[in-house]
């Protein structure tokens, strides 16, 4: 559905932040991406939705291509009615409004509009705590319920391709639980295809299929869920599981670099 062929981002004309990114995300699936603060994880997010050229980024190289066609370019709003959408990092809620009003919202983009109660009855099925808040001003959520109602806005736009920047930032490990066990039931009940960002490789790896690790914009690892996993590398630096012996990642190899980046 999704292909990064060798991106290239740069910054102000200066700084370059992807250096020659290439990934596949197949129709479908979850695929986590996960790395560092640092390593582009969500300057990836912002070259496929489009949101680059507010932060005064542009893609330099490569080329994305979604369902056969070529975004790279492309403007956020035409992204987003070809069915790609982005729940940015930090639970970016309209505040003022309330839980159904923000739902509503999510739905802007659409053509057709006569489904919505059916649509947000949806949402409530997956969410069923913003069913008992939708008249609560949206500010006054707790950080689950914000990130609950990110996710179910989003929906409201019917994606084919959910991109989610960090859905864990900043929740307690049992929201964090719940809310990747609702991302799997999505994924799984509605066939929507999902990219995920984040550090916490335990949980992303958790629902995922297939996983990339980045680091200094580029893909160092890649591979189906029970390899990364098995990895001894990965499990010392991305899953916590260290005999205590290595101290930096430098200290051990580096991962071997795919042809496509020299």
């Amino acid at each position: 559905m999704l292909t990064l062929n060798n991106v290239e981002v740069m910054y102000g004309k200066v700084i370059l932040v992807l250096k020659g990114m290439s990934m596949h995300v197949p129709e479908g699936k979850i695929v986590a991406l996960l790395g560092s603060n640092g390593a582009g994880k969500t300057t990836t997010l912002r070259a496929i939705s489009g949101l680059l050229k507010s932060e005064n980024g542009e893609v330099t190289d490569g080329s994305l291509e979604y369902a056969g066609s070529v975004i790279t370019g492309r403007e956020p709003e035409e992204i987003v009615k070809s069915g790609i959408f982005q729940v940015m990092e930090g639970r970016r809620v309209f505040e003022h409004l309330s839980v159904e009003e923000n739902l509503i919202a999510g739905a802007h983009t659409r053509r057709e509009r006569g489904s919505l109660k059916d649509e947000m009855e949806q949402v409530y099925h997956y969410f069923p705590k913003l069913k008992m808040l939708r008249t609560r001003t949206a500010g006054y959520l707790s950080g689950g319920e914000q990130q609950m109602l990110a996710i179910g806005r989003a929906l409201m736009a019917r994606p084919r391709l959910l991109l989610l920047d960090e859905p864990s930032l900043g929740l307690a490990p049992l929201l964090v639980k719940e809310i990747f066990s609702i991302i799997k039931k999505i994924n799984e009940e509605q066939g929507t295809t999902i990219l995920v960002v984040e550090q916490n490789a335990n949980v992303a790896l958790s629902i995922a299929d297939y996983g990339y690790i980045m680091e200094n914009g580029r893909i160092v690892l890649e591979g189906d869920v029970e390899s990364l996993q098995s990895n001894e590398d990965v499990r010392e630096f991305y899953l916590g599981m260290s005999d205590g012996k290595r101290k930096s990642f430098r200290q051990v190899k580096h991962y071997k670099r795919r042809k496509r980046w020299l």
